[in-house]
């Protein structure tokens, strides 16, 4: 941690890998383990973009329908990258404005709300490149019987932000945590977007409240719940104006 300056959570993976060698291949149940801490990585709050953001990351890859799909299927669906790059053509159901989520983390399955923007999206990258074979929505350039890479879809959405003028490291997760940001702020539950993200646990789901400006200007303090709301002082000005005389009586 001091020498390399590595994550907590590098600390925890290593850790569990020394216990794992020492206790379950080589049979030595070594009591020096339990004195090494489990760490806990710091809680950070998940990087969400703006509307405005959003519509120049997506303007920068209008030209390049396939990236455009890659990026609006993130942030309209808010897929994990694995899960979108997982997608086969069959898996948009169009008829039912679902898309099939197969073995998503945990390896489950879940239907995701497809968007009629997105729809359209993906219809016109299909009629324009229709990838060779068939195989995975998002193939490879050079290797299309196989799916895009995480790695290259990295690249992909770190490309794009810089060209969009985007200060913040953003990420195909960003795009994701941005989708279930902005469910919040419209109004869906937390019920609904643990349901739609996937999530085990609801506490998952609600640390997107913690980033949610407008839910929380929405929270009112216990402060002014005590007393009345402040009465607003106005200064009146008191102008004197001199009677106009009646207009003189004719005979």
């Amino acid at each position: 941690m001091q020498d390399r300056h590595a994550s907590w959570s590098r600390y925890n993976q290593a850790r569990c890998a020394l216990q794992f060698l020492y206790r379950f291949t080589l049979g030595q149940d070594n009591e020096r383990f339990e004195r090494l801490p489990c760490a806990r990585a710091p809680k950070r709050l998940p990087t969400v973009l703006s509307a405005d953001e959003l519509r120049r990351l997506f303007d920068v890859v209008a030209h390049h329908p396939k990236h455009k799909a890659l990026l609006l299927t993130l942030y309209g669906a808010g897929m994990r990258i694995s899960e979108a790059l997982n997608l086969r053509p069959s898996d948009i159901d169009a008829r039912r404005m679902f898309i099939h989520v197969h073995a998503g983390k945990g390896n489950k399955d879940r239907m995701v709300k497809l968007s009629p923007q997105l729809l359209a999206v993906l219809r016109d990258y299909w009629r324009r490149c229709r990838p060779p074979g068939g195989g995975w929505l998002f193939p490879q350039d050079r290797k299309p019987e196989r799916a895009m890479d995480c790695g290259t879809a990295e690249r992909i959405v770190a490309r794009a932000a810089r060209r969009a003028g985007i200060a913040r490291r953003v990420s195909p997760h960003t795009l994701r945590h941005s989708y279930a940001t902005h469910l919040l702020e419209a109004g869906t539950d937390l019920r609904s977007i643990q349901v739609l993200l996937g999530h085990a646990n609801l506490k998952t789901t609600a640390r997107y409240t913690h980033v949610s400006d407008r839910h929380l200007r929405s929270v009112v303090s216990p402060l002014d719940r005590l007393y009345p709301a402040p009465v607003t002082q106005t200064t009146t000005t008191t102008t004197t104006t001199t009677p106009t005389p009646p207009p003189p009586q004719t005979p």
